[in-house]
Formats: C-alpha cells, sequence, structure tokens
C-alpha cells in the first residue's frame, strides 16, 4: 500500500462505474472514464464522467499498429482528457481518478496500464493522478481496486480505498 489513509469514493459514483463497466461487458470492451471531486475536500470522488473506449475503432482502422481490441485494452482520446483535465480543475473539481473495466481477469494494475499511465516512461503522464480498476467477470462485477504511482518503488501499488454513502 502506498498510504494508510484511504482516497474515498460516493457508493452512487462507484455505482455509476460498475453500471458503465456492466454496459461496456455487453459490448465486449473495456470501460473506461474519469471521476472528479471538490477542490477543497482532499481524497474524495462524487463525480463520474465515461468516455468512450476508442480501442475498437482504432483497431478496425489499423490492426497492425494497434493489435488489442476493446476486450482487453481501452484507449482515451488523449487530447479530450488532457482538455477535461485543465478544465475540470479550473472550474474546482479536478480530475483525480482515470477508471476502466477489465472483462474476466480481476481488477489488477496491469504492465499495460502501467506503460500508458506513463507514456513508456518512468513517471506517471498526469502527476497525483489515481487509476482506479473494475473487475467484471461474466457480467458481473466482482471488485475496485485502486492504484497510485509510488515515486521511491517507481511503480503503481494499490491504494486503499474507501466507499463513502452519498453526500
Amino acid at each position: 500500500m502506498v498510504t494508510a489513509r484511504p482516497f474515498r469514493i460516493t457508493r452512487a459514483v462507484l455505482e455509476r462505474v460498475s453500471e458503465h463497466a456492466r454496459t461496456s461487458y455487453a459490448n465486449d470492451e473495456e470501460a473506461c472514464g474519469y471521476l472528479t471531486g471538490p477542490a477543497d475536500v482532499e481524497h474524495l470522488c462524487d463525480d463520474g464522467v465515461p468516455l468512450a473506449n476508442l480501442a475498437n475503432r482504432y483497431h478496425a482502422m489499423d490492426p497492425e499498429t494497434y493489435p488489442r481490441t476493446g476486450r482487453t485494452y481501452f484507449l482515451v482520446d488523449p487530447l479530450k482528457f488532457a482538455k477535461a483535465m485543465e478544465t475540470s480543475g479550473r472550474a474546482g473539481r479536478p480530475v483525480r481518478v482515470l477508471y476502466h473495466s477489465h472483462l474476466d481477469v480481476g481488477a489488477y494494475f496491469s504492465e499495460t496500464d502501467a506503460a500508458a499511465a506513463t507514456m513508456g516512461g518512468d513517471k506517471p503522464s498526469y502527476e497525483g493522478l489515481l487509476y482506479l480498476v473494475t473487475s467484471i467477470r461474466q457480467g458481473v462485477v466482482d471488485d475496485h481496486k485502486l492504484f497510485a504511482w509510488d515515486n521511491d518503488g517507481k511503480a503503481f501499488l494499490e491504494f486503499p480505498l474507501q466507499v463513502v454513502p452519498d453526500p
């Protein structure tokens, strides 16, 4: 664990992430999106925004360059995500978590996830951003795990997650 202090996500937001994972599972692709929270309350997300997973589209256009489909990979529009990071921060509701689902394999931070989060480098592209992975098996959500970058170990480690009641 990175820290003993848990990061809090409201029950309603986690249920929306779960519903997005179930809907995406029915389409045989990973769900993805981001979570925000009030700037004046640390370690809390109380809203979420689903994003389109572009992996299947890119795979269909160019399977050599994009060999993986949305079933085992998620791809968000990097310009839209960067803009969301900027505009939500200015609005006092910073993006704190990028989420995605794993289909039939469990909630873990894969090598592919780490490579995407660091753009193949040795540090995250977005400092302080956490990553929520939702496991969905046979259409049923069975786990959520949160991950954060550990500067000392230069790796993503599980971060304590607490589901809290809605305000």
